[in-house]
């Protein structure tokens, strides 16, 4: 049960190079030790990583009693509980994700569209005009505002900020690398200026607004007929007729927030950073507008998300001995395949760095190469919605502001709590269009 190489660091070497530098860091490893190689990041932690896209299809394609996807997620559960679809393996993973899956397709999705298109225009209509600002905090405030109207159905702006500023601070508390890793250090201490005290008292405040809004929709007899989805899990029944207990509820809409605010609120982040960065993309992708055509805006949405991933890697538990890549892993290892490095694996993606969006013009990707929202049976539940809001969202700056990049060099990506984001946040210009011009020129696009 030999393990693929590992590089030669130590284990501080190793956590340092995996929290703070993690592409530079995951590049130097693939380049030194190939396809596959074993990481030691923590203690009792042994991760092998691996890019090679049949090894992927095998981890994605394998046993779900084997590879446990739950149990490679337990460093969420302090924020998303025991009961989150993410962290659940077996036949429980099956129950909640089956209740969890209605809401996210069909013709829900349009009217989920329409409730990103309102909430897109408010918000961007007061972004600042003619200088530069981060746009990934702006993105956060979309993707909240979505969330608290898409799932959790809350029409009243009042209700709206009730609910959302006790979530809001709970995502800030971990919402950066340093904060997360000041809560490993103090875990379980309760000190008055313990950092995780600190979390656990924002923790529950949200929950308490949680608990209370599930009691409120619970009492109404109408409340789980709405086409939300807090309204369709309230509704929701698995095989034998059982609804998701109080508990379960709160861990699945927690899920639903992280899950479907920072991560898409970054991917948006990168996409303007993206799109500032090479003008002629920009430019066609106006002109398609222009012309009613939607393909290439999706085609650049799927190309964010291969360049610029979210998230880099996709880990499984091994709990049984397992081959993947003439390598036959014990249990207790992790096997993980690596999202970041199979987005820039040459012999998929000719010029991997390049922002090229015609790539995905010409067809789908071959299996094992374009990961963005993992694979198999634990692949995202929603991302037809994120790819949704994705679009909307940049459909409606492109609609009312020309764009500039802000500064002269590429944003780096850096972790944040769990994200890749832009290393300022996704710094752009933007500028008015003017009533008589639908679009900008090529020329506008540049700084």
């Amino acid at each position: 049960m030999a393990l693929p190489p590992r590089p030669d660091l130590s284990r501080f070497q190793m956590t340092a190079g995996f929290m703070l530098t993690p592409t530079r860091f995951l590049e130097s490893c693939h380049e030194r030790m190939g396809d596959y190689f074993t990481l030691q990041p923590q203690p009792g932690r042994t991760l092998v990583v691996t890019v090679d896209p049949e090894a992927v299809k095998t981890v994605f394609s394998g046993d779900p009693d084997v590879l446990r996807a739950g149990e490679g997620n337990i460093v969420l559960a302090p924020v998303l509980g025991s009961g989150s679809v993410l962290l659940l393996d077996g036949a429980e993973h099956l129950r909640h994700r089956r209740m969890m899956l209605p809401p996210f397709h069909g013709e829900r999705m349009r009217a989920y569209g329409d409730a990103i298109a309102e909430v897109a225009e408010e918000r961007i209509a007061r972004w600042p005009r003619g200088r530069a600002f981060p746009a990934l905090p702006e993105m956060q405030a979309i993707t909240l505002d979505v969330i608290m109207r898409a799932v959790f159905g809350l029409d009243d702006p009042a209700r709206r900020r009730a609910i959302g500023a006790p979530l809001r601070r709970l995502l800030d508390s971990v919402g950066t690398r340093g904060r997360v890793l000041l809560l490993a250090l103090t875990s379980g201490r309760t000190g008055r200026l313990s950092p995780w005290a600190r979390f656990a008292r924002v923790r529950r405040e949200a929950d308490a607004v949680l608990y209370e809004e599930i009691a409120r929709r619970r009492a109404d007899s109408g409340a789980a007929e709405g086409d939300d989805v807090f309204s369709l899990l309230l509704a929701a029944r698995d095989e034998d007729g059982e609804p998701l207990t109080d508990a379960e509820l709160r861990d699945e809409l927690m899920t639903l927030l992280i899950a479907g605010h920072e991560t898409t609120a970054t991917a948006l982040a990168w996409a303007l950073e993206r799109l500032v960065r090479t003008p002629a993309v920009l430019q066609r992708l106006l002109e398609e507008e222009r012309a009613g055509d939607d393909a290439y805006l999706d085609a650049v949405v799927k190309e964010v998300l291969r360049v610029r991933p979210v998230l880099s890697i996709a880990a499984r538990r091994v709990v049984a001995p397992f081959e993947v890549g003439g390598h036959v892993l014990p249990p207790g290892v992790h096997v993980a395949p690596c999202i970041y490095l199979a987005h820039r694996r040459p012999q998929a993606w000719p010029e991997p760095t390049a922002f090229r969006p015609e790539r995905f013009l010409d067809g789908a990707p071959a299996p094992g190469t374009y990961l963005p929202f993992g694979g198999g049976v634990r692949r995202c539940a929603g991302a037809a919605f994120a790819s949704l809001e994705l679009r909307e969202v940049l459909r409606a700056v492109l609609e009312r502001f020309a764009l500039a990049p802000a500064g002269q060099h590429t944003e780096r990506m850096i972790r944040g709590s769990v994200t890749l984001r832009p290393s300022r946040g996704g710094m752009v210009l933007t500028e008015p269009l003017q009533p008589s011009r639908p679009c900008r020129s090529s020329a506008a696009t540049t700084a």
